[in-house]
C-alpha cells in the first residue's frame, strides 16, 4: 500500500494560528478544552506599563465577539516523530545500495582485469616452455619450418637456412646468435611474468576487501530493513473517547465530549490508514 506521507504529515502537523478575518491580525488563544483551542482578536498589546487597546477597541467588545473561532488540534507529535525516522532510514537504505552498486561494479572490473592477466601469463609460460626446448637444441635445427615458427613468436631476425636437404650442415654461428637473442627474450618474459604475478596479487587483495566490505553493507541494509519493519509494526496509544450522560444533552460538556470523540475517531482512522496500529484495537 502506497501511503502520501507528505500529505499524512500534514494532517498531523500542529495547526497555524489563524488571523482575524475582520482586521487580519493575529489572533490569541482565549480558552483551551481537551482539543479545542478558542481563538479571539481582542486588540490589545501588553508592556511593562500594563494592556493597552488599539484605537477604536475595548475589553469583549463585538469585535471580538465577532472574530471568535474554535479550532480542533488533532496533531500527532508521535505520528511527526515516525515519518521523520521513517525518512531517514529510507535514505540511509538508499545511500547504503548506491555503494552496493557500486562495490559490485568494481568487484566486476577486478575480476575482468584478473581472468586477462591470468590470460597473459598462460600464454607467456607457453611461449617460455617453447623457448626452453629450442635453446636446449643448441646447435642444430629440427626443421626450417619450426624455427622460422619460433624466431617470428620472439620477433628475432633469422639468417638464411640452407634447403632441407642440407639440414646436415652445421650452422654454429647462427644457432649461437639466435640462442642468445631467445635467452634475451626469455628474461623479459620471465621479468613481465613476475610483474604480471603481482597485479594479480594486488587485484586478489583488492577483491577479497571489496568481498568483505560488500558483506558489511548487505549486513547494515539487513539491519536498515529489519528497522523499517519495526517501525512500521509500531504501536501508537490515542486518548481514551469520554462519556458524556444523557441529562447533558445540549449542553457545552456534551458539546465538548462530542468534538472531543469525533477527533480520537478521526486520529485512529488516520494512523491506521498510514499502517500505523492503534493499540487496543
Amino acid at each position: 500500500m502506497n501511503i502520501d506521507k507528505q500529505a499524512l504529515r500534514e494532517s498531523y502537523s500542529p495547526k497555524p494560528v489563524p488571523k482575524c478575518h475582520i482586521c487580519g491580525e493575529e489572533m490569541t488563544i482565549q480558552r483551551i478544552s481537551a482539543s479545542r483551542i478558542t481563538y479571539g482578536c481582542t486588540g490589545a498589546t501588553y508592556d511593562d506599563k500594563g494592556c493597552h487597546y488599539a484605537e477604536g477597541r475595548s475589553i469583549a467588545d463585538d469585535h471580538y465577539e465577532q472574530s471568535r473561532v474554535t479550532v480542533v488540534d488533532v496533531s500527532g507529535p508521535d505520528v511527526l516523530a515516525l515519518l521523520d525516522e521513517n525518512l531517514q532510514l529510507q535514505r540511509e537504505k538508499d545511500a547504503i545500495e548506491a555503494v552496493a552498486l557500486a562495490l559490485r561494479d568494481d568487484m566486476r572490473q577486478a575480476r575482468e582485469q584478473l581472468e586477462a592477466a591470468e590470460r597473459r601469463m598462460a600464454e607467456q609460460s607457453a611461449i617460455v616452455a617453447a623457448a626452453e626446448k629450442l635453446v636446449r637444441c643448441k646447435g642444430r635445427y629440427h626443421s626450417e619450418l619450426n624455427y622460422r615458427a619460433l624466431a617470428t613468436l620472439f620477433g628475432v631476425i633469422t639468417p638464411d637456412l640452407p634447403p632441407l636437404e642440407h639440414e646436415n650442415v652445421h650452422y654454429a654461428e647462427a644457432a649461437e646468435v639466435e640462442i642468445s637473442a631467445l635467452r634475451q627474450r626469455i628474461a623479459e618474459l620471465e621479468k613481465g611474468h613476475q610483474e604480471a604475478a603481482k597485479q594479480i596479487n594486488s587485484w586478489r587483495s583488492l577483491a577479497k576487501q571489496n568481498i568483505a566490505e560488500r558483506g558489511k553493507d548487505i549486513s547494515e541494509l539487513e539491519a536498515a530493513r529489519q528497522r523499517i519493519a519495526e517501525l512500521e509494526a509500531r504501536e501508537v496509544t490515542l486518548p481514551a473517547e469520554k462519556f458524556c450522560p444523557s441529562e447533558y444533552a445540549g449542553s457545552q460538556y456534551w458539546e465538548e465530549t462530542e468534538v472531543w470523540n469525533k477527533a480520537i475517531s478521526a486520529c485512529a482512522v488516520a494512523v491506521g490508514a498510514a499502517g500505523i496500529k492503534v493499540k487496543g484495537e
